[in-house]
């Protein structure tokens, strides 16, 4: 199994890992090793930490607080964040980061255990209460709920990813366009 990253921010593609979540609810976090494995390929950290069932608990009690901050971001414009979702995602962002470590040959190394890197998720999370030149949104199909910073020019991109929603949304178009000319 392979994780997705295409929101352009780590708390958005931790939300992520638990899809159609209104729906079918398709979990993709079952065990410490699945969130090592997420921080990894998410290249928060270069190799997987040992993580046990604490890491699971906190990574999943960390995505469920990030989605409620950005449901109330995107759906509740102006109105307080939830108090109970900021103290978890507060806590964790006030963690010690990964270390990064210059090498020779130019690259970056980052090192850390899987609360250092929930710590570096939690923190590209504070920003999405300003996202900048991005615009946060959801994705366009009704079974996804995975939210994406949108940094296309005139904000017009629609699905979390075109690989996936994109393409059965196009494909549901043409087969309605087809039927309608048959």
């Amino acid at each position: 199994m392979t994780f997705l990253f295409a929101s352009g921010n780590l708390a958005l593609d931790l939300v992520g890992t638990l899809n159609e979540r209104r729906t079918t609810r398709v979990e993709h976090l079952h065990d410490g090793a699945d969130v090592a494995r997420w921080l990894v390929e998410a290249g928060v950290l270069d190799t997987a930490p040992t993580a046990g069932p604490d890491a699971l608990t906190e990574a999943l009690a960390l995505r469920e607080a990030l989605f409620a901050v950005v449901e109330a971001l995107l759906d509740q414009p102006g109105a307080p964040l939830p108090g109970a979702a900021l103290d978890v995602v507060n806590a964790a962002a006030d963690q010690p980061l990964p270390v990064a470590t210059l090498r020779p040959d130019r690259s970056v190394a980052r090192s850390g255990g899987w609360r250092a890197g929930l710590a570096a998720v939690a923190r590209d999370g504070l920003a999405l209460a300003e996202p900048g030149d991005a615009v946060l949104k959801w994705c366009a199909d009704p079974a996804c709920t995975h939210p994406f910073l949108d940094r296309s020019r005139g904000h017009r991109r629609r699905w979390c990813e075109m690989a996936g929603c994109g393409d059965r949304a196009k494909a549901a178009a043409y087969r309605a366009r087809r039927r309608a000319t048959a």
